[in-house]
């Protein structure tokens, strides 16, 4: 593993080979670019490759290639959609791996998935980290904030990496193999409640009778109020390009954390009302027609005799 120190660029630099170059990915090269550190990219889709070359990093057109390009010991990080995508990545790129590499994946995988990996890439000999990567589109100018499972002299081993791509106090070891992803996943849930709360009290407002700013409330709220967030601050953002969000359908998607913490929360006994709600919410969002509330319909108007639209 090359590891150099750049006085010119103010710290230790590294090499790294880097999979997948989506919306995250991408910029997450960038940003590690900018730092000036090696990193050799692998996607299968070539202008992403090509676009991550400009910007510096050396392109591999195959995992072959691009393990080749790396000096022991190595390290890859994963970036690619969790699930299947994720679990065939690591299989293939760890039969190309030696004794002493490292793995990485920064996507948002089970933490079980992590303590099944762990011990199975060990058995290898190849060390294994989950980081749970929060940032979004933005990471690129802002940082990423990382949740850092594994062990303790890998993520030490990892350190410029990890402190090229988070901003000050932006990423944190928070525990054994899994712990990453299981923070994240939590986050994850969290921040679904914050955005229900938001969308909530924005639509009673922009039903109320007041002729409300609901952009300026929103900046408003940014300065001082208890409620403010980086949610808040995108929020007033959206309402100020368009103040009636005109562009958007409310169908809201979900990339499965939600439903993974809302298990784990049965499974420990935890009541999470309020994220399991914000999660069922989302999943309503996605009805065209809701057989519920024709249920309910059909009850009101048999018990009661209310009217009923067909």
């Amino acid at each position: 593993m090359n590891v150099w120190l750049d006085e010119n660029e103010g710290g230790l630099k590294m090499e790294l080979g880097f999979i997948g170059l989506g919306k995250m990915g991408m910029n997450m090269v960038k940003r590690l670019q900018k730092d000036k550190h090696r990193v050799v990219v692998y996607d299968r889709m070539t202008e992403l490759m090509e676009e991550a070359v400009k910007a510096g990093c050396i392109g591999s057109f195959s995992l072959e290639e691009m393990v080749s390009k790396l000096t022991t010991p190595r390290a890859v990080w994963v970036m690619v959609p969790s699930g299947k995508a994720t679990e065939e990545t690591i299989q293939a790129v760890a039969a190309l791996l030696e004794p002493d590499d490292v793995m990485i994946d920064g996507g948002n995988s089970k933490f079980h998935d992590d303590l099944r990996r762990a011990p199975e890439l060990q058995r290898k000999g190849i060390h294994y980290l989950d980081v749970g990567t929060s940032g979004g589109i933005w990471g690129l100018k802002l940082g990423y904030c990382m949740m850092v499972g594994g062990e303790t002299p890998i993520v030490k081993r990892m350190m410029p990496i990890l402190k090229t791509l988070a901003p000050d106090n932006g990423w944190e070891h928070v525990g054994a193999h899994g712990a990453g992803h299981y923070v994240k996943m939590v986050h994850n849930g969290i921040e679904y409640a914050m955005m229900q709360g938001y969308a909530e009290g924005f639509e009673l407002m922009s039903r109320s009778e007041y002729k409300l700013d609901l952009a300026k409330i929103a900046d408003l709220w940014m300065h001082g109020s208890v409620v403010r967030s980086w949610l808040l601050e995108l929020t007033a953002g959206a309402l100020a390009e368009d103040p009636t969000l005109s562009h958007f359908k409310g169908y809201v998607q979900d990339s499965g954390e939600g439903r993974w913490m809302v298990l784990d929360a049965i499974d420990k006994d935890v009541p999470v009302p309020t994220l399991t709600a914000a999660l069922f919410t989302r999943f309503r969002s996605r009805q065209q027609e809701s057989f519920t509330e024709k249920t309910l319909s059909a009850m009101r108007h048999a018990f009661g005799g209310h009217g009923v639209k067909k």
